[in-house]
């Protein structure tokens, strides 16, 4: 879930704000309030916020000089200000300082929804580019010859510790030896988490069905593949795909 902190000086404001939307529904958990821009940054620093709704001229701390800071301190956070039509100049400027919008008071509910709409899908393509970016391959610079063997044949649905010991001229108990010292666990382990990943990179970024992923990673039965996946990643293949993730 996400984090939402809005900061305005006018109560009422901030409380039309709350009233107006469900904020769940844009998968936001947390929304707190803050009356100027100093209380706002002693509570971003605490623990920052995903997205910060904020008026411009406010007591202490305007929102420029927060935004600024906020910025410096963490970058991937969205910003969107709240500004009237004698403020709209000082708008054009925080857009520059690398706000996400602004929302011309007065504001109706679908203004707000709307700009929660586009910071959300902003915020679930950041998440899933990172998720992305830590299961592509990223071999080290000398990539270990008995993980290449492993995951040259991952659909391989016939891949067991006896074939690959066939396949490189060991005993499999002199290869289990090897494995564990070598990948840091037993075969069977590292073969499941290998094909786990795989899989995970499919899904985010193939449109396979999701019995061709498991034929592409190993499994012959689609059941058993997703029974698999949930009990060891936390959620099925299918709502894996759709950013369920765990």
């Amino acid at each position: 879930m996400y984090s939402l902190l809005i900061v305005e000086d006018e109560y009422l404001v901030r409380q039309g704000i709350r009233s107006l939307v469900d904020f769940s529904q844009f998968k936001i958990g947390r929304v707190s309030e803050a009356e100027n821009g100093q209380l706002a940054w002693d509570l971003f620093q605490k623990e920052p916020y995903d997205i910060v709704l904020t008026d411009i001229n406010m007591p202490k701390l305007n929102g420029i000089q927060l935004a600024e800071l906020i910025k410096e301190h963490t970058p991937q956070t969205h910003l969107v200000f709240l500004t009237g039509y004698d403020e709209f100049n000082y708008a054009l400027s925080a857009l520059k300082l690398g706000a996400d919008d602004y929302l011309l008071k007065p504001f109706s509910k679908s203004d707000v929804e709307d700009m929660l709409g586009k910071i959300q899908q902003k915020l679930e393509l950041s998440q899933k580019t990172e998720t992305i970016q830590g299961l592509v391959e990223q071999p080290p610079k000398e990539v270990s010859e008995l993980a290449m063997a492993i995951h040259e044949r991952l659909a391989d649905s016939d891949l067991t510790l006896k074939s690959l010991a066939q396949q490189l001229g060991f005993s499999p108990n002199y290869l289990s030896v090897l494995i564990k010292k070598d990948l840091g666990m037993p075969f069977q382990d590292y073969l499941v988490q290998a094909r786990l990943k795989k899989a995970k990179l499919l899904l985010l970024t193939s449109d396979l069905k999701i019995y061709e992923i498991a034929w592409q990673v190993g499994f012959e039965d689609m059941n058993y593949f997703s029974q698999r996946f949930k009990q060891l990643v936390g959620v099925t293949p299918s709502q894996y795909k759709k950013g369920g993730r765990s």
